[in-house]
Protein backbone atom coordinates (compact mmCIF):
# COMPACT_ATOMS: atom_id res chain seq x y z
CA UNK A 1 0.00 0.00 0.00
CA UNK A 2 2.89 2.32 0.72
CA UNK A 3 6.01 2.93 -1.38
CA UNK A 4 9.36 4.45 -0.60
CA UNK A 5 9.45 8.20 -1.17
CA UNK A 6 11.67 8.86 -4.16
CA UNK A 7 10.34 11.91 -5.94
CA UNK A 8 10.38 15.65 -5.43
CA UNK A 9 8.06 16.68 -2.61
CA UNK A 10 5.21 19.07 -3.23
CA UNK A 11 5.33 22.29 -1.26
CA UNK A 12 1.94 22.83 0.30
CA UNK A 13 1.16 23.99 3.79
CA UNK A 14 -0.76 23.59 6.99
CA UNK A 15 -4.25 24.79 6.23
CA UNK A 16 -7.62 24.78 7.93
CA UNK A 17 -10.30 22.24 6.89
CA UNK A 18 -12.33 24.89 5.08
CA UNK A 19 -9.29 26.26 3.29
CA UNK A 20 -8.26 22.78 2.28
CA UNK A 21 -11.49 22.44 0.32
CA UNK A 22 -10.94 25.75 -1.44
CA UNK A 23 -8.43 26.75 -4.10
CA UNK A 24 -5.00 28.14 -3.27
CA UNK A 25 -4.51 27.54 0.48
CA UNK A 26 -2.22 29.95 2.27
CA UNK A 27 1.41 28.92 2.68
CA UNK A 28 2.20 28.44 6.37
CA UNK A 29 4.21 25.82 8.20
CA UNK A 30 4.50 24.51 11.72
CA UNK A 31 7.89 25.08 13.33
CA UNK A 32 10.01 22.02 14.06
CA UNK A 33 10.49 20.94 17.67
CA UNK A 34 14.25 21.40 17.40
CA UNK A 35 14.04 25.14 17.95
CA UNK A 36 15.70 25.87 14.61
CA UNK A 37 12.72 27.59 13.08
CA UNK A 38 13.31 25.41 10.02
CA UNK A 39 15.98 27.74 8.57
CA UNK A 40 18.98 25.51 9.26
CA UNK A 41 19.81 21.84 8.91
CA UNK A 42 18.21 19.78 11.65
CA UNK A 43 18.94 16.43 13.20
CA UNK A 44 17.50 13.69 10.95
CA UNK A 45 14.30 12.01 11.97
CA UNK A 46 13.90 8.28 12.37
CA UNK A 47 10.76 8.30 10.23
CA UNK A 48 9.14 10.72 7.82
CA UNK A 49 5.66 10.27 6.40
CA UNK A 50 5.12 12.33 3.25
CA UNK A 51 2.55 13.05 0.56
CA UNK A 52 -0.36 12.57 2.92
CA UNK A 53 -3.52 14.38 3.94
CA UNK A 54 -2.56 15.04 7.53
CA UNK A 55 -5.44 16.35 9.65
CA UNK A 56 -3.64 17.54 12.76
CA UNK A 57 -6.68 18.26 14.99
CA UNK A 58 -4.60 21.03 16.54
CA UNK A 59 -6.14 24.22 17.91
CA UNK A 60 -6.76 25.61 14.42
CA UNK A 61 -7.74 22.25 12.89
CA UNK A 62 -4.94 22.53 10.34
CA UNK A 63 -4.12 20.20 7.48
CA UNK A 64 -0.55 19.30 6.48
CA UNK A 65 1.31 16.91 4.17
CA UNK A 66 4.13 15.43 6.22
CA UNK A 67 5.03 14.22 9.70
CA UNK A 68 8.57 13.63 11.00
CA UNK A 69 9.18 11.37 14.01
CA UNK A 70 12.30 11.00 16.14
CA UNK A 71 12.21 8.38 18.84
CA UNK A 72 8.73 8.36 20.37
CA UNK A 73 7.83 11.97 19.51
CA UNK A 74 6.72 14.09 16.61
CA UNK A 75 9.38 16.66 15.66
CA UNK A 76 7.76 18.23 12.62
CA UNK A 77 4.36 18.62 10.98
CA UNK A 78 4.02 20.64 7.81
CA UNK A 79 4.80 20.67 4.10
CA UNK A 80 6.53 17.94 2.13
CA UNK A 81 9.19 20.40 1.02
CA UNK A 82 10.21 21.38 4.55
CA UNK A 83 10.04 17.76 5.69
CA UNK A 84 13.05 17.02 3.46
CA UNK A 85 15.25 18.69 6.11
CA UNK A 86 14.52 15.73 8.39
CA UNK A 87 15.56 13.03 5.94
CA UNK A 88 19.00 11.49 6.60
CA UNK A 89 20.67 8.39 5.26
CA UNK A 90 19.01 6.19 7.92
CA UNK A 91 15.59 7.84 7.88
CA UNK A 92 12.69 5.60 6.92
CA UNK A 93 10.59 7.60 4.46
CA UNK A 94 7.07 6.49 3.58
CA UNK A 95 5.13 7.91 0.64
CA UNK A 96 1.52 7.89 1.77
CA UNK A 97 0.25 8.42 -1.78
CA UNK A 98 -2.47 10.77 -0.61
CA UNK A 99 -3.70 8.63 2.26
CA UNK A 100 -5.12 10.34 5.36
CA UNK A 101 -3.29 10.67 8.67
CA UNK A 102 -5.11 11.33 11.95
CA UNK A 103 -4.06 11.31 15.59
CA UNK A 104 -4.48 7.87 17.16
CA UNK A 105 -8.05 7.29 18.25
CA UNK A 106 -8.99 7.47 21.93
CA UNK A 107 -11.77 5.32 23.40
CA UNK A 108 -12.65 7.03 26.65
CA UNK A 109 -14.80 4.25 28.13
CA UNK A 110 -14.15 0.67 27.07
CA UNK A 111 -14.14 -2.56 29.05
CA UNK A 112 -10.95 -3.90 27.50
CA UNK A 113 -10.40 -6.52 30.20
CA UNK A 114 -13.81 -8.06 29.52
CA UNK A 115 -12.39 -9.50 26.32
CA UNK A 116 -11.37 -12.26 28.71
CA UNK A 117 -14.98 -13.39 28.92
CA UNK A 118 -15.19 -13.72 25.15
CA UNK A 119 -12.26 -16.14 25.27
CA UNK A 120 -13.07 -18.20 28.36
CA UNK A 121 -16.85 -18.19 28.59
CA UNK A 122 -20.12 -18.49 26.65
CA UNK A 123 -20.31 -15.80 23.95
CA UNK A 124 -23.92 -14.93 23.13
CA UNK A 125 -23.25 -11.77 21.13
CA UNK A 126 -23.81 -13.54 17.81
CA UNK A 127 -27.22 -14.83 18.90
CA UNK A 128 -30.39 -12.88 18.20
CA UNK A 129 -33.16 -15.09 19.56
CA UNK A 130 -33.82 -17.38 22.51
CA UNK A 131 -33.45 -20.39 20.21
CA UNK A 132 -30.00 -19.23 19.10
CA UNK A 133 -28.94 -18.56 22.69
CA UNK A 134 -30.01 -22.06 23.70
CA UNK A 135 -28.04 -23.61 20.82
CA UNK A 136 -24.87 -21.67 21.75
CA UNK A 137 -25.17 -22.57 25.44
CA UNK A 138 -25.78 -26.26 24.70
CA UNK A 139 -22.71 -26.41 22.47
CA UNK A 140 -20.54 -24.81 25.15
CA UNK A 141 -21.89 -27.07 27.92
CA UNK A 142 -21.22 -30.15 25.78
CA UNK A 143 -17.63 -29.03 25.19
CA UNK A 144 -17.00 -28.21 28.90
CA UNK A 145 -18.59 -31.04 30.89
CA UNK A 146 -16.39 -30.73 33.99
CA UNK A 147 -16.73 -26.99 34.71
CA UNK A 148 -17.87 -26.23 38.30
CA UNK A 149 -19.82 -23.23 37.00
CA UNK A 150 -20.54 -21.61 33.64
CA UNK A 151 -20.38 -17.91 32.82
CA UNK A 152 -21.07 -15.92 29.68
CA UNK A 153 -22.26 -12.67 28.23
CA UNK A 154 -24.11 -11.11 25.35
CA UNK A 155 -27.87 -11.80 25.54
CA UNK A 156 -30.03 -8.88 24.49
CA UNK A 157 -32.88 -7.43 26.55
CA UNK A 158 -35.27 -7.08 23.57
CA UNK A 159 -35.20 -10.88 23.19
CA UNK A 160 -36.73 -11.18 26.66
CA UNK A 161 -38.34 -7.85 27.64
CA UNK A 162 -40.19 -7.27 30.90
CA UNK A 163 -38.86 -9.50 33.68
CA UNK A 164 -36.15 -10.90 31.43
CA UNK A 165 -35.16 -14.46 30.44
CA UNK A 166 -36.34 -17.32 32.63
CA UNK A 167 -34.38 -19.79 34.73
CA UNK A 168 -36.37 -22.72 33.32
CA UNK A 169 -34.73 -22.27 29.90
CA UNK A 170 -31.31 -22.78 31.45
CA UNK A 171 -32.52 -25.55 33.77
CA UNK A 172 -33.49 -27.62 30.73
CA UNK A 173 -29.89 -27.35 29.49
CA UNK A 174 -28.16 -28.01 32.83
CA UNK A 175 -30.02 -27.97 36.13
CA UNK A 176 -27.05 -28.95 38.31
CA UNK A 177 -24.22 -26.63 37.24
CA UNK A 178 -24.65 -22.94 38.20
CA UNK A 179 -25.02 -20.84 35.04
CA UNK A 180 -24.70 -17.04 35.08
CA UNK A 181 -24.97 -15.09 31.82
CA UNK A 182 -24.55 -11.32 31.74
CA UNK A 183 -26.62 -9.24 29.32
CA UNK A 184 -24.91 -7.37 26.51
CA UNK A 185 -25.21 -4.09 28.44
CA UNK A 186 -23.68 -5.59 31.59
CA UNK A 187 -26.58 -4.61 33.85
CA UNK A 188 -28.59 -7.84 34.09
CA UNK A 189 -27.75 -11.46 34.84
CA UNK A 190 -29.62 -14.52 33.55
CA UNK A 191 -29.25 -17.47 35.91
CA UNK A 192 -30.53 -21.00 36.40
CA UNK A 193 -31.96 -22.53 39.55
CA UNK A 194 -28.57 -23.92 40.59
CA UNK A 195 -27.08 -20.42 40.54
CA UNK A 196 -29.97 -19.04 42.59
CA UNK A 197 -29.51 -21.88 45.10
CA UNK A 198 -25.76 -21.25 45.27
CA UNK A 199 -26.44 -17.63 46.21
CA UNK A 200 -29.28 -18.56 48.59
CA UNK A 201 -31.82 -16.50 46.64
CA UNK A 202 -35.40 -17.54 47.40
CA UNK A 203 -38.88 -16.06 47.26
CA UNK A 204 -38.20 -14.45 50.65
CA UNK A 205 -34.92 -12.80 49.63
CA UNK A 206 -35.44 -9.01 49.53
CA UNK A 207 -34.09 -6.88 46.72
CA UNK A 208 -30.64 -5.61 47.70
CA UNK A 209 -30.21 -1.86 47.80
CA UNK A 210 -29.60 -0.70 44.24
CA UNK A 211 -30.71 -4.02 42.70
CA UNK A 212 -33.74 -5.99 41.57
CA UNK A 213 -34.52 -9.70 41.76
CA UNK A 214 -37.06 -10.19 38.98
CA UNK A 215 -39.92 -12.43 40.08
CA UNK A 216 -42.67 -14.52 38.52
CA UNK A 217 -45.79 -12.31 38.60
CA UNK A 218 -47.97 -15.24 39.72
CA UNK A 219 -45.82 -17.07 42.26
CA UNK A 220 -43.39 -14.37 43.41
CA UNK A 221 -40.51 -16.82 42.94
CA UNK A 222 -37.22 -15.50 41.47
CA UNK A 223 -37.75 -15.81 37.72
CA UNK A 224 -34.12 -16.05 36.64
CA UNK A 225 -33.04 -12.46 35.94
CA UNK A 226 -31.12 -10.26 38.38
CA UNK A 227 -30.60 -6.53 37.83
CA UNK A 228 -27.75 -4.26 38.92
CA UNK A 229 -26.54 -4.91 42.51
CA UNK A 230 -28.59 -8.11 42.68
CA UNK A 231 -26.16 -9.59 40.14
CA UNK A 232 -23.43 -9.58 42.77
CA UNK A 233 -25.34 -12.08 44.90
CA UNK A 234 -24.49 -14.76 42.33
CA UNK A 235 -21.28 -13.43 40.81
CA UNK A 236 -19.50 -13.28 44.17
CA UNK A 237 -20.26 -16.95 44.72
CA UNK A 238 -19.23 -18.14 41.28
CA UNK A 239 -15.95 -16.24 41.21
CA UNK A 240 -14.07 -14.75 38.29
CA UNK A 241 -11.11 -15.31 36.01
CA UNK A 242 -7.45 -15.77 36.91
CA UNK A 243 -4.75 -13.15 36.47
CA UNK A 244 -3.33 -15.11 33.53
CA UNK A 245 -6.74 -15.31 31.86
CA UNK A 246 -7.21 -11.56 32.22
CA UNK A 247 -3.75 -10.96 30.79
CA UNK A 248 -4.67 -13.02 27.75
CA UNK A 249 -7.90 -11.08 27.36
CA UNK A 250 -6.21 -7.68 27.60
CA UNK A 251 -3.58 -8.71 25.05
CA UNK A 252 -6.31 -9.87 22.68
CA UNK A 253 -8.09 -6.54 23.15
CA UNK A 254 -4.90 -4.69 22.24
CA UNK A 255 -4.65 -6.68 19.02
CA UNK A 256 -8.20 -5.73 18.10
CA UNK A 257 -7.72 -2.11 19.16
CA UNK A 258 -4.69 -1.34 17.01
CA UNK A 259 -6.39 -2.87 13.97
CA UNK A 260 -9.01 -0.16 14.47
CA UNK A 261 -6.53 2.66 15.08
CA UNK A 262 -7.18 2.88 18.84
CA UNK A 263 -4.08 4.01 20.74
CA UNK A 264 -5.40 5.21 24.14
CA UNK A 265 -8.28 3.90 26.25
CA UNK A 266 -9.87 4.05 29.67
CA UNK A 267 -10.92 0.72 31.18
CA UNK A 268 -13.16 1.50 34.20
CA UNK A 269 -13.23 -1.99 35.72
CA UNK A 270 -10.32 -1.91 38.20
CA UNK A 271 -11.34 -3.53 41.51
CA UNK A 272 -14.88 -4.32 40.34
CA UNK A 273 -13.67 -7.80 39.40
CA UNK A 274 -10.86 -9.67 41.16
CA UNK A 275 -7.52 -9.99 39.35
CA UNK A 276 -8.10 -7.31 36.68
CA UNK A 277 -5.81 -4.75 38.27
CA UNK A 278 -3.14 -7.36 38.91
CA UNK A 279 -3.27 -8.43 35.25
CA UNK A 280 -2.64 -4.87 34.06
CA UNK A 281 0.19 -4.44 36.53
CA UNK A 282 1.93 -7.60 35.38
CA UNK A 283 1.57 -6.69 31.71
CA UNK A 284 3.02 -3.24 32.43
CA UNK A 285 6.00 -4.73 34.29
CA UNK A 286 6.58 -7.20 31.45
CA UNK A 287 6.42 -4.41 28.82
CA UNK A 288 3.59 -6.19 27.05
CA UNK A 289 1.26 -3.21 26.77
CA UNK A 290 1.15 -1.81 23.24
CA UNK A 291 -1.42 0.95 23.75
CA UNK A 292 -1.94 3.56 26.49
CA UNK A 293 -4.30 2.83 29.39
CA UNK A 294 -5.58 5.50 31.77
CA UNK A 295 -7.91 3.42 33.89
CA UNK A 296 -10.43 3.92 36.67
CA UNK A 297 -10.94 2.08 39.95
CA UNK A 298 -14.58 1.29 40.73
CA UNK A 299 -15.81 2.71 44.01
CA UNK A 300 -18.04 0.52 46.18
CA UNK A 301 -21.40 2.17 47.05
CA UNK A 302 -21.45 0.16 50.30
CA UNK A 303 -18.35 2.06 51.39
CA UNK A 304 -17.64 5.76 51.62
CA UNK A 305 -14.77 8.26 51.55
CA UNK A 306 -12.49 5.86 53.45
CA UNK A 307 -11.92 3.77 50.29
CA UNK A 308 -10.13 6.66 48.56
CA UNK A 309 -6.98 6.01 50.60
CA UNK A 310 -6.65 2.59 48.95
CA UNK A 311 -7.11 4.18 45.52
CA UNK A 312 -4.28 6.60 46.21
CA UNK A 313 -1.93 3.70 46.96
CA UNK A 314 -2.90 2.03 43.68
CA UNK A 315 -2.27 5.25 41.76
CA UNK A 316 1.12 5.74 43.38
CA UNK A 317 2.38 2.25 42.56
CA UNK A 318 1.00 2.18 39.01
CA UNK A 319 2.88 4.97 37.28
CA UNK A 320 3.95 3.16 34.14
CA UNK A 321 4.23 5.01 30.81
CA UNK A 322 1.39 3.02 29.28
CA UNK A 323 -0.60 2.13 32.39
CA UNK A 324 -1.86 4.49 35.05
CA UNK A 325 -4.98 4.80 37.19
CA UNK A 326 -6.25 8.37 37.36
CA UNK A 327 -10.02 8.14 37.88
CA UNK A 328 -12.68 6.77 40.22
CA UNK A 329 -15.66 5.05 38.61
CA UNK A 330 -19.09 5.60 40.14
CA UNK A 331 -22.13 3.56 39.10
CA UNK A 332 -24.89 6.07 39.76
CA UNK A 333 -27.82 4.26 38.15
CA UNK A 334 -28.71 1.40 35.81
CA UNK A 335 -30.12 1.23 32.28
CA UNK A 336 -33.44 1.99 30.59
CA UNK A 337 -33.94 -1.56 29.30
CA UNK A 338 -33.87 -2.87 32.86
CA UNK A 339 -36.02 0.04 34.13
CA UNK A 340 -33.11 0.84 36.46
CA UNK A 341 -31.91 4.11 34.92
CA UNK A 342 -32.92 6.82 37.43
CA UNK A 343 -35.45 9.22 35.88
CA UNK A 344 -37.01 12.50 36.95
CA UNK A 345 -40.44 11.17 35.95
CA UNK A 346 -41.60 7.55 36.31
CA UNK A 347 -41.36 4.98 33.55
CA UNK A 348 -44.42 4.60 31.35
CA UNK A 349 -44.70 0.82 31.76
CA UNK A 350 -44.29 0.49 35.53
CA UNK A 351 -44.57 2.68 38.61
CA UNK A 352 -40.91 3.35 39.28
CA UNK A 353 -38.34 6.06 38.64
CA UNK A 354 -35.59 3.46 38.46
CA UNK A 355 -32.74 2.64 40.81
CA UNK A 356 -30.28 5.08 42.36
CA UNK A 357 -27.34 2.86 43.28
CA UNK A 358 -25.58 5.31 45.63
CA UNK A 359 -26.95 6.97 48.73
CA UNK A 360 -26.79 10.67 47.83
CA UNK A 361 -24.98 11.84 50.96
CA UNK A 362 -22.44 9.03 50.70
CA UNK A 363 -21.85 9.82 47.03
CA UNK A 364 -21.30 13.51 47.77
CA UNK A 365 -18.74 12.78 50.49
CA UNK A 366 -16.97 10.14 48.40
CA UNK A 367 -16.90 12.47 45.40
CA UNK A 368 -15.38 15.23 47.52
CA UNK A 369 -12.74 12.87 48.93
CA UNK A 370 -11.80 11.62 45.46
CA UNK A 371 -11.64 15.16 44.13
CA UNK A 372 -9.45 16.29 47.03
CA UNK A 373 -7.08 13.39 46.35
CA UNK A 374 -6.70 14.50 42.74
CA UNK A 375 -8.84 11.83 41.10
CA UNK A 376 -11.19 12.44 38.23
CA UNK A 377 -14.73 11.18 38.81
CA UNK A 378 -15.97 8.90 36.03
CA UNK A 379 -19.70 8.53 36.63
CA UNK A 380 -22.03 6.10 34.87
CA UNK A 381 -25.26 8.05 34.43
CA UNK A 382 -28.09 7.12 32.05
CA UNK A 383 -31.15 8.87 33.47
CA UNK A 384 -31.79 12.61 33.76
CA UNK A 385 -32.32 12.43 37.53
CA UNK A 386 -29.11 10.48 37.94
CA UNK A 387 -27.14 13.05 35.96
CA UNK A 388 -28.52 15.88 38.07
CA UNK A 389 -27.47 14.09 41.27
CA UNK A 390 -24.05 13.33 39.80
CA UNK A 391 -23.55 17.01 38.97
CA UNK A 392 -24.74 17.95 42.47
CA UNK A 393 -21.94 15.81 43.90
CA UNK A 394 -19.37 17.46 41.66
CA UNK A 395 -20.62 20.86 42.75
CA UNK A 396 -20.41 19.73 46.38
CA UNK A 397 -16.80 18.65 45.82
CA UNK A 398 -15.97 21.98 44.24
CA UNK A 399 -17.42 23.88 47.21
CA UNK A 400 -15.48 21.69 49.63
CA UNK A 401 -12.14 21.74 47.84
CA UNK A 402 -12.22 24.82 45.64
CA UNK A 403 -12.38 24.96 41.86
CA UNK A 404 -9.54 23.31 39.95
CA UNK A 405 -8.95 21.50 36.67
CA UNK A 406 -10.71 18.30 37.75
CA UNK A 407 -12.47 17.37 34.50
CA UNK A 408 -14.94 15.08 36.19
CA UNK A 409 -16.82 13.10 33.57
CA UNK A 410 -20.30 11.70 33.15
CA UNK A 411 -20.65 8.67 30.93
CA UNK A 412 -23.59 7.66 28.65
CA UNK A 413 -26.00 10.61 29.15
CA UNK A 414 -28.99 8.98 27.46
CA UNK A 415 -31.41 11.49 28.94
CA UNK A 416 -30.30 14.93 30.13
CA UNK A 417 -32.39 17.84 31.41
CA UNK A 418 -31.42 20.82 29.17
CA UNK A 419 -30.89 22.95 32.27
CA UNK A 420 -28.12 20.61 33.38
CA UNK A 421 -26.13 21.14 30.18
CA UNK A 422 -25.34 24.64 31.44
CA UNK A 423 -24.06 23.10 34.66
CA UNK A 424 -21.51 21.01 32.77
CA UNK A 425 -19.95 24.21 31.56
CA UNK A 426 -19.96 25.89 34.98
CA UNK A 427 -18.41 22.85 36.66
CA UNK A 428 -15.90 22.11 33.91
CA UNK A 429 -17.44 18.64 33.58
CA UNK A 430 -16.81 16.44 30.54
CA UNK A 431 -19.41 14.35 28.74
CA UNK A 432 -18.43 10.88 27.50
CA UNK A 433 -20.90 9.53 24.98
CA UNK A 434 -21.29 6.42 22.81
CA UNK A 435 -22.22 7.61 19.29
CA UNK A 436 -22.50 3.97 18.19
CA UNK A 437 -25.91 4.05 19.92
CA UNK A 438 -27.19 7.20 18.21
CA UNK A 439 -30.00 5.58 16.21
CA UNK A 440 -33.53 4.26 16.46
CA UNK A 441 -32.28 0.71 16.73
CA UNK A 442 -34.58 -2.14 15.76
CA UNK A 443 -35.77 -4.01 18.80
CA UNK A 444 -34.75 -1.26 21.20
CA UNK A 445 -36.41 1.95 20.09
CA UNK A 446 -39.92 0.72 19.27
CA UNK A 447 -40.04 -2.18 21.71
CA UNK A 448 -38.24 -0.78 24.76
CA UNK A 449 -37.37 2.92 24.62
CA UNK A 450 -40.72 4.26 23.43
CA UNK A 451 -42.87 1.94 25.61
CA UNK A 452 -40.67 2.46 28.66
CA UNK A 453 -39.98 6.20 28.31
CA UNK A 454 -42.85 7.46 26.20
CA UNK A 455 -42.34 8.90 22.73
CA UNK A 456 -41.56 12.45 23.93
CA UNK A 457 -38.62 11.36 26.07
CA UNK A 458 -37.44 8.74 23.57
CA UNK A 459 -37.12 11.40 20.87
CA UNK A 460 -34.74 13.42 23.05
CA UNK A 461 -32.23 10.68 23.76
CA UNK A 462 -28.47 11.03 23.48
CA UNK A 463 -27.78 14.76 23.13
CA UNK A 464 -24.37 15.73 21.76
CA UNK A 465 -24.52 18.86 19.63
CA UNK A 466 -26.24 20.73 22.47
CA UNK A 467 -23.12 20.18 24.59
CA UNK A 468 -20.75 21.16 21.79
CA UNK A 469 -22.71 24.36 21.14
CA UNK A 470 -21.97 25.39 24.72
CA UNK A 471 -18.25 24.74 24.36
CA UNK A 472 -18.35 21.62 26.56
CA UNK A 473 -15.75 18.95 25.91
CA UNK A 474 -17.40 15.78 24.62
CA UNK A 475 -15.32 12.63 24.29
CA UNK A 476 -16.59 9.61 22.39
CA UNK A 477 -16.28 5.98 23.38
CA UNK A 478 -17.64 2.58 22.49
CA UNK A 479 -18.49 1.05 25.86
CA UNK A 480 -17.08 -2.16 24.39
CA UNK A 481 -18.05 -4.99 24.96
CA UNK A 482 -21.57 -3.59 25.21
CA UNK A 483 -20.76 -2.43 21.67
CA UNK A 484 -19.06 -5.54 20.25
CA UNK A 485 -17.69 -3.76 17.14
CA UNK A 486 -15.86 -0.74 18.50
CA UNK A 487 -14.25 0.72 15.36
CA UNK A 488 -14.08 4.52 15.99
CA UNK A 489 -14.77 5.17 12.30
CA UNK A 490 -18.17 3.56 12.79
CA UNK A 491 -18.76 5.81 15.80
CA UNK A 492 -17.74 8.88 13.79
CA UNK A 493 -20.21 7.98 11.05
CA UNK A 494 -23.03 7.33 13.51
CA UNK A 495 -22.47 10.62 15.30
CA UNK A 496 -22.91 12.46 12.00
CA UNK A 497 -25.84 10.51 10.55
CA UNK A 498 -27.71 9.30 13.66
CA UNK A 499 -29.59 6.79 11.53
CA UNK A 500 -29.41 3.01 11.22
CA UNK A 501 -27.38 1.64 8.34
CA UNK A 502 -29.47 1.22 5.19
CA UNK A 503 -32.35 3.33 6.55
CA UNK A 504 -33.42 6.15 4.21
CA UNK A 505 -36.50 7.55 5.97
CA UNK A 506 -35.56 10.97 7.45
CA UNK A 507 -38.12 10.31 10.16
CA UNK A 508 -35.84 7.56 11.46
CA UNK A 509 -32.99 9.96 12.28
CA UNK A 510 -32.53 9.84 16.05
CA UNK A 511 -32.87 13.31 17.61
CA UNK A 512 -31.69 15.01 14.38
CA UNK A 513 -30.89 18.37 15.99
CA UNK A 514 -28.08 16.61 17.86
CA UNK A 515 -26.17 15.54 14.72
CA UNK A 516 -22.49 16.47 14.94
CA UNK A 517 -20.11 17.47 12.16
CA UNK A 518 -17.16 15.44 10.91
CA UNK A 519 -14.64 17.74 12.67
CA UNK A 520 -16.73 17.43 15.86
CA UNK A 521 -16.66 13.66 15.72
CA UNK A 522 -12.96 13.35 14.88
CA UNK A 523 -12.15 15.67 17.78
CA UNK A 524 -14.30 13.60 20.14
CA UNK A 525 -12.21 10.51 19.34
CA UNK A 526 -8.88 12.38 19.47
CA UNK A 527 -8.11 15.70 21.18
CA UNK A 528 -11.28 15.81 23.30
CA UNK A 529 -10.70 12.20 24.32
CA UNK A 530 -7.19 13.20 25.32
CA UNK A 531 -8.58 16.13 27.31
CA UNK A 532 -11.10 13.85 29.04
CA UNK A 533 -8.28 11.53 30.13
CA UNK A 534 -5.79 14.26 31.12
CA UNK A 535 -3.33 13.30 28.37
CA UNK A 536 -3.79 16.15 25.89
CA UNK A 537 -0.23 17.28 26.65
CA UNK A 538 1.16 14.11 25.07
CA UNK A 539 -1.45 12.89 22.55
CA UNK A 540 -4.73 13.68 20.81
CA UNK A 541 -3.31 15.89 18.06
CA UNK A 542 -0.39 15.77 15.64
CA UNK A 543 1.97 18.50 16.87
CA UNK A 544 5.71 18.74 17.51
CA UNK A 545 6.60 17.59 21.00
CA UNK A 546 3.70 15.18 21.35
CA UNK A 547 3.98 11.41 21.29
CA UNK A 548 3.84 9.92 17.81
CA UNK A 549 0.42 8.30 18.15
CA UNK A 550 -1.19 8.24 14.73
CA UNK A 551 -3.32 6.28 12.31
CA UNK A 552 -3.17 6.14 8.51
CA UNK A 553 -6.48 5.66 6.71
CA UNK A 554 -7.10 4.43 3.20
CA UNK A 555 -9.31 7.42 2.30
CA UNK A 556 -9.76 11.09 3.15
CA UNK A 557 -12.82 11.26 5.43
CA UNK A 558 -13.56 14.80 4.23
CA UNK A 559 -13.89 13.61 0.63
CA UNK A 560 -16.40 10.76 1.04
CA UNK A 561 -20.08 10.54 2.04
CA UNK A 562 -20.63 10.26 5.78
CA UNK A 563 -22.45 6.95 5.26
CA UNK A 564 -19.20 5.43 3.91
CA UNK A 565 -16.89 6.38 6.77
CA UNK A 566 -17.21 3.13 8.70
CA UNK A 567 -15.96 1.18 5.68
CA UNK A 568 -12.65 3.06 5.44
CA UNK A 569 -9.69 0.78 6.14
CA UNK A 570 -7.03 1.42 8.77
CA UNK A 571 -3.66 0.87 7.09
CA UNK A 572 -1.18 1.76 9.82
CA UNK A 573 -1.28 2.45 13.56
CA UNK A 574 1.59 3.89 15.59
CA UNK A 575 1.92 4.32 19.34
CA UNK A 576 4.81 6.47 20.54
CA UNK A 577 6.58 6.06 17.21
CA UNK A 578 6.28 2.26 17.16
CA UNK A 579 4.37 0.52 14.42
CA UNK A 580 1.80 -1.61 16.27
CA UNK A 581 -0.36 -2.46 13.27
CA UNK A 582 0.23 -2.55 9.53
CA UNK A 583 -2.24 -3.92 7.02
CA UNK A 584 0.62 -5.15 4.83
CA UNK A 585 3.60 -6.38 6.81
CA UNK A 586 5.61 -7.03 3.66
CA UNK A 587 5.98 -3.28 3.00
CA UNK A 588 9.65 -2.39 2.54
CA UNK A 589 11.60 0.71 3.39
Amino acid sequence: MFKKWTGVLLATALVSPMAALAQGPAQTAQAPADGTGGAEAVQPADQVLTNGIVYTVDRNRNFAEAVAIRGDKIVYVGSDEDARKYVGKNTKVTDLQGKMVLPGFIDSHTHASKTTGLIYSIDLFDGGSMEEYVAIIKEFVKAHPQEPSLQGRGWSNPVAPGIGPRKEVLDEIDAKTPIALTSDDGHSLWVNSAALALAGITKETPNPEGGIIERDPKTGEPSGTLREKAMDLVLKKIGGYTVQQYKSGIEEYQRRAVERGVTTVRDPDMLRYPNVLEAYEELAKENKLTIRFRNAVTANPDKGPEQIAEFVKIRERDQYPLFQVNAVKIFMDGVVEGATAYLEKPYEHKETNGELIWDVDNYNKTAAAADKAGFQLHVHSIGDASTRIALDGMEYAQKQNGAHDARHSLVHLQLVNPQDIERFQKLGAVGIVQPFWFMQEDGYYDEIEVPYLGEERAKKEYPMKSFLNKGIHIASSSDYIVTPEFNPLHGIQQGITRIAEGETDPGKIANPDERATLPDMIASFTIDGAYANHVEDITGSLEPGKKADLVVLEQNLFAIPAAKIKDVKVLLTMVEGKEVYHSQKETKK
